[in-house]
């Protein structure tokens, strides 16, 4: 029997994306378990706390048909990514990529990673061109600036990015 193909997909997800979004379809074509792994990550000071963007990938799993979302689960991790892998048994970590300045970091990940834990592989997937543009921080500005960002995330999304800007007020 072959062995059961474990995805990662990590991330900080603050929020998650159309982009995000499309990862995760195309993921579940390569792998037989996807788990998204929602980065701590102090260091980037979140706009959403971690409760948050774990309740908004479950929406988004729950948008998903059920044979597909009964292969998705939600684990946050602030270990090294390897080690995270490697505790939950993953075969390939998920990297989306939307341009070339992604690649040189993400490349210098990948082969750390890769010397550190050579039996888990790194799997890029590039964006498509409807989403290569689409990066949570600039959707985080726009929604700030009370710009329309419905193009950019789920309806759900969208309403937690308004209700947290709710009382602020652009400069115009």
């Amino acid at each position: 029997m072959a062995t059961e193909r474990i995805g990662v997909y990590p991330g900080t997800f603050d929020p998650i994306t159309s982009g995000h979004e499309e990862v995760v379809r195309r993921s579940m074509r390569l792998v037989d378990k996807l788990v998204l792994a929602p980065a701590m990550n102090v260091g980037k000071s979140p706009l959403f706390s971690l409760e948050e963007r774990v309740e908004m990938l479950h929406e988004i799993i729950a948008d998903q048909p059920a044979d597909v979302a009964a292969r998705i689960s939600v684990v946050p991790f602030n270990t090294l990514l390897v080690h995270f892998a490697r505790s939950q048994h993953a075969t390939c970590i998920i990297r989306g990529l939307r341009a070339v300045s992604d690649f040189e970091y993400e490349i210098q990940m990948a082969n750390m990673n890769a010397r550190m834990e050579p039996g888990i592989e790194t799997i890029f997937l590039m964006a498509s061109d409807r989403h290569q543009f689409i990066a949570s921080s600039l959707v985080k500005d726009i929604a700030r600036l009370g710009g329309d960002i419905s193009k950019f995330v789920s309806p759900k999304v969208y309403n937690r990015l308004k209700a947290k800007f709710a009382g602020v007020k652009s400069d115009n």
